[in-house]
């Protein structure tokens, strides 16, 4: 019991110094609380979960952006250049006077640009994008199931409170029999005052002990409500979870679904780094104002305009393709083998933790018999007693042994309770 009770103080600190403090609002006090309950609570209140909203916002946005290349693209430029040399006609034309082009030539001109076909940029980069904002928000999920854990303890250990607490007042019940029936015996002079006070002392440690099981439990429930974001009675009463006892291997955790889309990130990756290569196809008007003008006989500035298709395809990508190809093709390998690594640790924790489960349920049948004993070792000593055959410190020393034996049994179920919970948060089908 008192390993248990540093245990409890251990992870309330843990937990305290993990938590930035919350505003919690005036509401009325939470009376009920169930598991699941705690952790949709502590889900929906969680800092992290805002970020969900963001992502999806920045993915929206960014995608949005992606669609403007089918649009018209517009562009103004200009340019002033002077060469060292301009093309001349230096054969004499009766009846012709040209004009030599200036050295300084001067242009300024519109563009208006139509994508016809872009060889599947457009389309791989979208697919990119809305696969990167998958993998972003299911590695929120991934971050956000951890929460469960963290519920789970803090629930648990409010279990573990209500029982001990239970438990002291019952072993203060025997504690206040036996010392009525001492003072009754002192009072007719067959026992001597120190088998009272011995009684009177152990008393006062079991009350002792309701104080720091009510202190305890009150520390847990003030770390619980950070979580949920609301405020819990200390006379809440928690719902004992109901867990279904499946012990298959099947794995549903929201790692599984991220390496999903890890692997189809990178599949689309391949077919970006294809498109690349592909030739794009656009239509185009130009319309601008220059000296000269599209008429390279005459020397004066002039309007023009210009329109046709244009044909873009760069070769370049040539160089690098194969190297891209297989540094895709290694980071796919990679998510691979993070994958197998994450299925293999995750089913020795499940063939641990059905090992844990067995042992658990044999203690607590154990534990059971053992109480059973002890109980009707205790009943006799209260006769014992009353009848003068044992003194207080007998009687003290079986009440004491069938508390161990109760208390263990208590903390053997809760440990059980919890190994069941676990087993199904590894599986992740909760």
């Amino acid at each position: 019991m008192y390993k248990l009770t540093s245990w409890l103080t251990f992870f309330i600190a843990l937990f305290v110094f993990q938590m930035r403090p919350l505003q919690i609002s005036g509401q009325d006090s939470m009376r009920v609380l169930s598991l699941n309950k705690a952790y949709q609570m502590a889900r929906e209140n969680y800092p992290l979960i805002k970020q969900k909203e963001l992502l999806q916002k920045t993915s929206f946005l960014t995608l949005e952006n992606m669609n403007t290349a089918y649009l018209p693209q517009f562009s103004l430029n200009g340019q002033a250049s002077y060469q060292s040399d301009v093309t001349s006609v230096s054969i004499p034309l009766p009846g012709f006077h040209i004009i030599a082009l200036s050295k300084d030539q001067y242009k300024f001109w519109g563009e208006l640009n139509q994508l016809i076909y872009d060889g599947g940029m457009v389309k791989n980069q979208k697919e990119i994008q809305e696969k990167s904002a998958l993998m972003d928000d299911q590695k929120l999920e991934v971050e956000l199931y951890k929460l469960k854990d963290r519920i789970n303890q803090l629930y648990l250990g409010v279990l573990l409170m209500d029982a001990q607490y239970m438990q002291a007042k019952l072993v203060k019940e025997n504690m206040q029999l036996g010392l009525n029936t001492v003072n009754a015996q002192l009072a007719n002079g067959t026992v001597f005052k120190s088998a009272s006070l011995v009684l009177q002392a152990q008393l006062l440690q079991t009350e002792q002990r309701i104080v720091e099981i009510k202190a305890s439990k009150s520390s847990i429930l003030r770390v619980l409500e950070l979580f949920i974001h609301q405020k819990i009675s200390d006379q809440v009463v928690l719902e004992q979870p109901v867990v279904l006892e499946i012990l298959d291997d099947s794995i549903q955790r929201p790692e599984i679904k991220l390496y999903a889309y890890q692997d189809s990130f990178w599949h689309t990756q391949n077919q970006l780094i294809a498109a690349k290569s592909n030739p794009k196809l656009s239509l185009f008007a130009q319309a601008g104002y220059g000296k000269p003008g599209l008429n390279m006989l005459q020397n004066d500035f002039a309007w023009y305009g210009i329109g046709g298709l244009r044909l873009n395809w760069s070769l370049s990508n040539l160089y690098t393709n194969k190297r891209e190809h297989q540094i895709v093709g290694l980071n796919q390998k990679i998510n691979d083998v993070q994958k197998d690594l994450f299925l293999f640790n995750t089913s020795t924790l499940l063939s641990q933790q059905q090992t844990e489960i067995k042992k658990l349920k044999e203690i607590v049948r154990i534990d059971e018999q053992i109480i059973s004993v002890r109980e009707n070792i205790t009943e006799a000593s209260k006769a014992q007693l009353q009848n003068g055959v044992i003194n207080s410190n007998d009687y003290l020393r079986e009440v004491n042994a069938e508390d161990q034996t109760k208390s263990n049994f208590i903390l053997h179920q809760i440990q059980l309770l919890q190994a069941k919970i676990n087993y199904q948060n590894i599986k992740g089908n909760q």
